[in-house]
């Protein structure tokens, strides 16, 4: 008998624990900086707003480096000028962007047009683990060009990077919104 209240006892004791659950999956939490712009300070054939938290790095021909040091990211912006070339700029533009259909679940352009500041132009959303997740082209059509490409420094997971594309994709939008051709004088 006093194995069998011992017995009982231990059991007792025993299924008295709360029951174990599993944890919930855990998301990482993105808090980005509130974003605040100021005109390029680099003289160029063009000007226009960046973010104030990135780095501009100078390029050569008017070329410049726009980055994003706590994304590990950056917007590569080349221009050209135009001479009797404006097709073959956007061919070799609408090139660059296609050839990461090989790794691109979709790619989906969007033209714009602002006459009042002679700015046209289109931007390429590519989804997918693609090297770039946008790109886009500005032009006045008689003397200015500009490509612009974002890049991320890892190898491309387009499920984790989206997040730090739509917040990026937002500057890229305000960059062409503010974009300004400087006169040649």
């Amino acid at each position: 008998m006093r194995n069998l209240i011992l017995v009982f006892s231990l059991i007792f004791l025993i299924s008295c624990k709360e029951e174990v659950q599993p944890k919930p999956i855990a998301y990482l939490g993105l808090v980005y900086p509130t974003k605040s712009y100021e005109k390029l300070k680099l003289k160029r054939p063009y000007s226009f707003q960046v973010l104030k938290n990135t780095t501009i790095i100078n390029e050569a021909n008017n070329w410049l480096t726009i980055k994003y040091p706590d994304l590990k990211a950056s917007i590569d912006i080349t221009y050209r000028p135009i001479n009797s070339n404006l097709k073959e700029l956007l061919t070799e533009s609408e090139k660059l962007v296609f050839k990461h259909t090989v790794k691109a679940e979709q790619i989906i352009p969007k033209d714009f047009a602002n006459p009042k500041k002679r700015v046209f132009g289109s931007i390429y959303e590519i989804t997918g683990n693609a090297a770039s997740q946008i790109q886009f082209h500005v032009t006045d059509s008689t003397n200015n060009f500009i490509k612009g490409s974002l890049y991320f420094y890892a190898k491309p997971n387009y499920d984790s990077i989206l997040p730090a594309v739509s917040y990026i994709k937002e500057d890229i939008l305000h960059l062409i919104e503010t974009l300004e051709w400087q006169d040649p004088s």
